[in-house]
């Protein structure tokens, strides 16, 4: 069903509007999403009602980050079941509405293994319905938790790395509460250097060619009143030059066996700037985002996007006149290439934090170790 808008009142804000709730009204469950696309502008909130909805959300980039997706997914299953749609098709819609983020994947099968087992162990569908929510809930719990420590085991290597505080971080994207369960996956571990008083600034990148570091990353950045400043992507290779950057810190949508790095696209070029340039180049990302059925980086599908989002620019509230929505800003007709995401291969990665711990020199033996020792702890 189509969504709805509800636009947030002045006066009325809360002071920190969830990324994703669920909500149970009178006339049915819905999942309310904080829409992405009209950041920083305005907060306007999408109402779900079916997978179909949340599928659109998902691929317009209203709601976005590996993290978040998993638990959009799995929320996205509860839903479905819960009103009575068919809980399989639903589940396969939502896990290929995004290809290369394998979180988005791992929150479907969560939900919808759970929902499959109370049926098969009951045969109530109010049950398994109520068994694929629990399941969403636990998965938002624990991603808000794994934030928590991502952050503290991030925030201790960079002390390490870089003893003395006055931290100069640069990143790229979007990282923060926006794309978690809690305060995020590298903005988090930022976001402990400016409480602990050892962040000196924050470098933003604008991530193009949809902004979402200066749309998202700034705004969060703002609200938590850091010292940030933003550039433009093909800036960074000055900054770094400058001798300005002490460190770099990405998120990452799908990790490799092999630990090669899938993330917002430009991540790569800052990879091998970090490297040229002797600076630590750290990925913080959940154990959930590592996935040991891809071998290593050619074999990470990489989502292509449509080509408007490049010939044109979208702005909320300015009249539009492009065929995708936006803002010509290239002749028509012009071809684009237009990749999601880059691979960075692990030889480029200082490190990877987990909330499992830190893992540096990044080998497939470390990242098997790690992912052992999480199941570990899930099954105890």
């Amino acid at each position: 069903m189509a969504d709805q808008d509800a636009q947030i009142g002045e006066g009325t804000r809360p002071p920190e509007i969830p990324a994703v709730r669920w909500e149970e009204p009178p006339e049915g469950p819905v999942l309310v999403l904080l829409d992405q696309t009209r950041l920083p502008a305005e907060e306007v909130e999408l109402v779900c009602t079916d997978a179909s909805a949340l599928v659109e959300a998902i691929r317009s980039l209203a709601v976005r980050g590996a993290p978040l997706l998993g638990i959009v997914g799995a929320y996205g299953v509860a839903l479905a079941a819960a009103r009575g749609f068919d809980v399989e098709e639903a589940a396969s819609a939502l896990a290929d509405a995004r290809p290369t983020a394998v979180n988005l994947a791992v929150g479907v099968r969560r939900a919808r293994a759970a929902h499959r087992d109370a049926l098969a162990r009951t045969g109530d569908a109010r049950e398994a319905a109520e068994a694929a929510l629990a399941a969403a809930r636990a998965l938002h719990r624990e991603d808000a938790e794994a934030s928590v420590r991502m952050a503290g085991h991030g925030l201790a290597l960079l002390d390490e790395l870089l003893p003395g505080g006055g931290h100069r971080v640069l990143t790229h994207c979007n990282t923060g509460s926006l794309v978690s369960g809690g305060e995020g996956t590298a903005f988090a571990v930022a976001l402990a250097a400016h409480r602990a008083g050892r962040l000196r600034r924050l470098w933003v990148d604008e991530t193009r060619p949809l902004l979402q570091g200066a749309r998202l990353t700034a705004y969060e950045a703002a609200r938590t009143g850091m010292a940030y400043t933003l550039l433009t992507d093909n800036a960074a290779g000055s900054l770094f030059a400058a001798g300005e950057v002490d460190a770099v810190l990405i998120g990452a949508d799908r990790i490799a066996a092999d630990g090669s790095v899938a993330n917002k696209v430009g991540s790569y070029p800052l990879a091998v700037l970090a490297r040229y340039h002797h600076v630590p180049f750290i990925v913080v990302a959940p154990v959930t985002t590592v996935d040991p059925d891809t071998p290593d980086g050619a074999s990470i599908e990489v989502e292509q996007r449509p080509g408007y989002e490049v010939t044109e620019v979208t702005a909320p509230q300015v009249p539009v006149t492009g065929a995708g929505g936006g803002i010509p800003v290239a002749p028509l007709g012009t071809q684009a290439y237009n990749p999601a995401f880059d691979v960075t291969p692990p030889e480029l990665v200082t490190a990877i934090v987990t909330e499992e711990g830190v893992i540096s020199p990044v080998t497939s033996e470390a990242l098997a170790g790690l992912c052992a020792r999480s199941r570990q702890v899930t099954i105890s």
